[in-house]
Formats: C-alpha cells, structure tokens, sequence
C-alpha cells in the first residue's frame, strides 16, 4: 500500500477541506496532545471540531479586524441563536465574566445583493476577550455547531465584495431605501432572523425538513461546487441524503435519477411508518447529539441524563454541561442495568438514556431491549448512537426513541465534509411530543455546499459498507490469532456479541471499526510506528485509518478511562476499501515489527 503521509499533512492529501491529519509516530501523537512545537507547527489542519480550519480562522480574524478590539478573538456560527446560546455557554461556565465582554455580531446580505434563490452567506460572530479562548474552544468542540470550512470560505468572500454586512448597516439601507425594493425572486429578507424566510439557511418555512426545491440556482451549484449537476439543487441533494439514510435510496445514481426511484421497500428501516420526514440534517454528529439533547429538554423539562457505556469524550461533554448533569455508567455491563433499574424503582427520574451501538472503541453493545423495556415503563427517552454500528449492519431504530448519527464518517467516506443526522422513531409513544418539538426547535443549517459534496459521495455506500465488513473480519482474525496482541475487541468476538446480533440485519455484518491492546507501551509504539496505513483522527474513511485513539481522546484522564478498561496503549482502526491481502499484509508487517519478549515475559 506505500501509504507515507508527512506528519502534519492533510488526509486525505491535497483535500482542502479534509476532516483528518497525518499524525504517523506514537511520539507525534504524544507530541500533539502535549502541544510540542515540532508537532504543532506542522500541522496543516485537523479534526475540524479539534482543530478550526484555518479558513475559518482566517475569516474569525477578518471579522475582528472590522467589527472587534485588539484584543478580542472571535468564533464563528450559522445563526444568531446559536451564537446567543453560545454566549449562554460562557454565563454558565464562566459566570465571573461580564456579559458585555461576550458581544454577537451578525452579518447578513447586503439588501441590494439579496437573492432569495441562492444560498444566503448570512453568519453570526461571537466576539470575547482572548484570555476566554477555552470557553469559546469548548463550546465549538462540545457542540459541533460551529461554521464549516466551506461555508467561511464563502462568507469571507461575500464580506470582502460588499454582499455580507452587519444586521444594522442592512436595516439602515432598508430604512432608506424601503424594503419592497429588495423583493427578489419571489423571496424575501428577513432581517430580524438575519436570513431570508426560511427554518433553516437554506430551507423556505412552507417546506419543512430540508424538503425545498429549486432554492440554489443551476448556475450557483456549477459554479461555486464545481459539480455538473443538473437541477442538482442543494435541497434536492439534502432530500437524497434523507432517503439513504431512511435506507429507501440505496442505488448508486446521479442525483436527478435517484429522486425519480421508487423507494428500496428491502432496506427500508424496519419501522411501520417510518419515511425520509422522520430524518433531520445536521452540520456534523456532535450537533446531531448536542441539538437532540436540547430539544428533549424542551419536550420534557429539566431532567439529568444517562450516559450508557464507555462514552465518545463529547458526547458525554454535552450531558453533563448543558443540562442539570448525567449519571454514567461507563461499563455499559448488566450490573450497570441492574443499579439502574434499583434507581429506577426508588423514584429516580432521568430524561433520556445515551448509548452508542456498538460502543468506540471497545465496540461493546448495549443490551437495548432491556434499556427500551424500562425506557416504557419509567418514561425516560432512548438515544442510540448508530455511527460505528450503521443501519446497513444493525437495526436499532425499534428500541430508539431518537437515533442519531455522524455522517462525516462511513456513510460518507471520502473524509472531505461533515454531517449528523437525527432520526425519530415514528412507533415511538412520544412520537407526537417529539415531531412537535422538532417541528419549533429544528433548524437545517446544513450548509448547501457541503450537503452537495455529502450526497455525492454518500451514493455507493451499500457497496462500499459491505466491503469495508468483509476487510474488518480479516483483520479481526489476524490480530486475533497473533501471540503479541493481548486483546481485540470487535462486535463479533466481543462478550457482548450477543446483544450485537439481536439488532443485526439478516445480510448486515460487523462493521469497520476493530481495536486492539498490547503488553507494554513499546510494543504498542512499535506496532503502530511500523502499520503502513494513514494515521489520523476519524473513522469510516474509505482507507484504512489508525490512531492510538485513547492517547488522543482521552491523554489528560489516561487513569479515569483505564478504570473502564479502555487502556492508554490501546490502538484503533477503521478498516478501508484496500484489496484484502494486501491490507493483511500490511498489518502483519506490522506485527512483525514488534520487538521479541525477553525471557522473563
């Protein structure tokens, strides 16, 4: 395979807007988590919830430059609400400031460049005092909410051609000039949403769920995405992505051809009633989580609650931080059920219940049938994560109130754009309490550019899921049976096997995502220096992608996340398209680079 990516180098490489980074040794990755120079000053980008883009950044200080002080830095957003709950954020976490330091500015299209048509560059800034920096960070890391690469990038440009302004400079040139004038196509702006009428950025209210058609004009999907698409609207292209993710749209065709298919009745999830209207876009996974948990709190009131199993590190950020706390139960083991369920029978009450199916990256699954029986009889909501498992290998939605998704990860693939998805279960008893909620607190601010690079690159993922299961399993076995590997864990060899297959599909497999865990830290380092695959942060790449995952997500709590039996010398990998052979190759070459034991071993 020959993979050599320099360390700090995009991944893929020559990506602009890549979602990885080339982090090859275990000393850089050690490196990375320490902040050391000869690792930090290389880095080209990274995770975009970890590390911004640098267009981003570039547009944060533009903004500054214009509308801030010397002293200030800036975050940007999509809407001003989000923004305004950003700045809630900073009242909460860092109650000692003055709120006048944390300022919104929201930028919104100039009057006369207003075209309801096209995709509107509206953003809103959040300005504060440099020293503030980690409050603004986390609140970007934890909640995914933050602007894309590509929508800054956009924006940046309309602010330097006049087309993006400030929301007074813009009802100043209504005031003097009248609204009417700016009327265009039909549409209308709306500035006290600072965007025109819509429930989302892009989307026109009387079409609810990112149902709009014809919003982005032919030429301005040809032109600003590069793509010859015909009548390849980013709203048509949103509709698409709902469908495959609904599992009725499962060809791999051109856009204006797949929405014109009868729907796939074979893998349709198997869910009475449930269609693409149940299925909500987001600009990335953790928005997906973090926007379910705050709108369950709206449908239910102020409620802890519980993270299930070995947790994704912001996931349970955004249950413990924006709420009234969270009870975990890190193991995600019977006995965990069984304290709960005592809990339960006290008089506890919890708002919802988190889990991921199967678990990252110890790829334990949950026992959801007993988690929904008592979901039913003590009235708290259940949310699945399904990103590792994906609705092709397991069918978790019956047990699931709401389940969510990162579609940055398989269901794309190319490792080029973000996305979540949130999915109510029509059979759910709270259907209607959650259709309502959604229904007030949802908004698509999916950006129409990348909803276009996600539809693309989403149409062949039946194939390319059922290959990546096929690679997965060899690779399971080659670690499984080598003398040097101390443990694998993988939904098919894991104790917990037997919940996995109670939720898997008859043709579905184990999934691509496999870890494993070592003797001693050398053998790890020597493993994972001597793997010649990419080496990075993410998964469901189409190429095989490795990390020492726990030194990166959890370096700062080595101790806390060991006491779940999530070791700091564990290594993870998501498991690519690669001919099979030759990526078992690879990962032998690699065994093979593990120093002998001493005698006394």
């Amino acid at each position: 395979m020959a993979v050599d990516i320099s360390l700090g180098e995009v991944i893929p490489p020559l990506t602009p807007h890549a979602v990885s980074v080339s982090l090859p040794t275990w000393s850089a990755n050690v490196g990375y988590e320490e902040g050391q120079d000869w690792v930090i000053g290389k880095m080209k980008t990274g995770y975009p919830r970890f590390f911004i883009h640098k267009s981003i950044q570039r547009f944060a200080e533009k903004i500054v430059e214009r509308y801030g002080m010397p002293d200030e830095k800036a975050i940007v957003v999509p809407t001003g609400t989000i923004a305004e709950r950003c700045r809630a954020f900073f009242r909460t976490q860092a109650p000692h400031l003055d709120p006048r330091k944390v300022r919104v500015v929201d930028l919104v299209p100039a009057p006369q460049h207003a075209d309801a048509r096209r995709a509107s560059p509206a953003v809103s800034a959040i300005l504060f005092s440099k020293e503030d920096w980690p409050v603004a960070k986390a609140f970007w890391q934890h909640t995914g909410e933050g602007a894309s690469s590509r929508r800054a990038e956009y924006c940046m440009a309309a602010l330097d051609e006049g087309r993006l302004v400030d929301k007074k400079t813009a009802e100043d040139l209504c005031i003097r000039k009248g609204p009417r004038r700016y009327q265009r196509g039909g549409g209308s702006i709306d500035l006290a949403r600072n965007r025109p009428r819509s429930n989302g950025n892009d989307v026109p209210t009387q079409q609810p769920n990112g149902n709009a058609e014809g919003l982005d004009s032919t030429n301005f999907v040809e032109e600003r995405f590069g793509r010859n698409l015909e009548a390849s609207f980013a709203s048509n292209a949103k509709l698409a992505i709902r469908r495959r993710i609904a599992g009725s749209l499962t060809a791999d065709v051109e856009l204006d051809e797949a929405l014109k298919l009868d729907k796939d009745v074979e893998r349709t999830r198997k869910v009475a009633g449930f269609s693409e209207d149940d299925v909500y876009l987001y600009p990335t996974g953790m928005s997906a989580i973090y926007n379910t948990h705050r709108t369950l709190l709206k449908a239910k009131g102020s409620r802890k609650s519980i993270n299930f199993g070995f947790p994704y590190v912001d996931s349970l950020k955004v249950l413990e931080k924006f709420g009234p706390g969270c009870l975990f139960y890190g193991f995600g083991s019977s006995e965990d059920l069984d304290d709960l369920e005592k809990r339960l029978k006290a008089g506890e009450r919890y708002l919802l219940l988190f889990c991921e199916f199967p678990g990252n990256p110890l790829l334990k699954s949950p026992d959801l049938p007993r988690i929904r029986a008592l979901a039913d009889e003590y009235d708290f909501y259940v949310v699945v994560d399904e990103t590792v498992g994906n609705f092709l290998n397991v069918n978790v939605l019956p047990y699931a109130d709401v389940v969510v998704s990162s579609l940055t990860k398989i269901f794309s693939g190319d490792s080029n754009v973000m996305g979540g998805s949130a999915i109510i279960n029509p059979n759910s008893k709270n259907f209607g309490l959650l259709k309502e909620t959604w229904a007030i607190e949802y908004a698509d601010n999916y950006w129409s550019e990348d909803a276009v690079f996600l539809e693309r690159n989403s149409r062949d993922f039946v194939s390319r899921i059922e290959r990546v299961n096929k690679n997965a399993e060899a690779i399971a076995d080659v670690l499984q049976s080598h003398p040097r590997i101390k443990q694998v864990f993988y939904p098919k060899c894991s104790p917990t096997r037997a919940a996995y297959e109670r939720c898997r599909n008859a043709n579905g497999g184990y999934g691509g995502l496999l870890s494993a865990t070592f003797y001693s830290t050398d053998d790890a380092a020597a493993f994972f220096d001597n793997l010649d695959t990419a080496k990075g942060p993410s998964l469901g790449t189409n190429f095989t992608l490795s990390s020492p995952f726990v030194i990166l997500a959890h370096y700062t709590e080595l101790d806390w996340a060991a006491s779940y039996g999530v070791e700091k010398d564990l290594v993870r990998f998501s498991v690519g398209l690669e001919d099979t052979q030759e990526l078992v190759g690879v990962f032998k070459a690699a065994l093979a680079a593990i120093p002998q034991p001493s005698v006394d071993r």
